[in-house]
């Protein structure tokens, strides 16, 4: 009999500041391979915050954040190729083609003969097959969001970080959006850490373990209704 898979990403007593200005207070939080945390709550509550030092991107005030058994840090190499993101809007390579910008992070990735085939899975999965040799001025916000969210999926990871995959998604994206990361999460076992405002897309079936609810800097963990 095996028991629980260790935690891959642990958050303990994490508390962040901003200046003067807490923005996060005594977070404790374990995501295991195969699980979804969904954060939830209106702007400014703190969700990128705590999304930014799950990756390293900031450190927190107080408590630790643990990748894998050890303290974070997005400068070091394994810790960068096994944390896929999607945080920052803005961050592509604007002189590059939808598929050279996919293709750039496979090969960088490691992918090697197999970056073309997932290349073009991913041009498929995001509808992006007839807008794959543009520049990216030349994608709508919703494409360019599509992008950004290829640009996460192409390369290997364990663990994925998504800041509202769903903002600027037409309707048809949004509605496949939480099927196709529960699918990866379940096939995969891919661990997924996603703040969203997207109700239908935290209630997908099968994609959040448990609901990370922000109140003015704390936040409030629960199973998800139905698990």
């Amino acid at each position: 009999m095996t028991g629980p898979e260790p935690a891959l990403l642990t958050l303990r007593e994490v508390g962040h500041a901003y200046g003067e200005t807490p923005v996060l207070h005594s977070v404790s939080l374990d995501l295991s391979p195969g699980e979804c945390v969904v954060l939830l709550g209106p702007n400014g509550c703190g969700k990128s915050t705590l999304l930014r030092l799950a990756t390293g991107q900031l450190r927190p005030t107080t408590g630790e954040v643990l990748f894998a058994g050890r303290p974070v840090d997005e400068n070091d190499p394994g810790t960068r190729a096994r944390i896929a993101t999607a945080l920052d809007p803005t961050a592509y390579y604007p002189d590059l083609t939808v598929r050279e910008h996919l293709m750039l992070i496979a090969l960088a990735h490691g992918l090697g003969e197999a970056a073309e085939r997932a290349v073009t899975d991913q041009l498929a999965e995001h509808r992006l097959t007839e807008r794959a040799d543009v520049l990216p001025r030349a994608l709508s916000s919703g494409q360019t969001q599509a992008m950004l969210l290829a640009a996460a999926l192409v390369r290997p990871h364990d663990l994925l970080v998504l800041d509202e995959p769903e903002q600027r998604l037409d309707a048809r994206a949004r509605a496949s959006l939480g099927a196709r990361l529960a699918r990866r999460k379940r096939t995969a076992g891919t661990a997924i850490l996603l703040a969203t405002h997207d109700a239908a897309l935290a209630a997908e079936p099968g994609l959040a373990d448990r609901l990370v609810e922000f109140d003015d800097g704390a936040v409030t963990v629960r199973p998800r209704a139905g698990r």
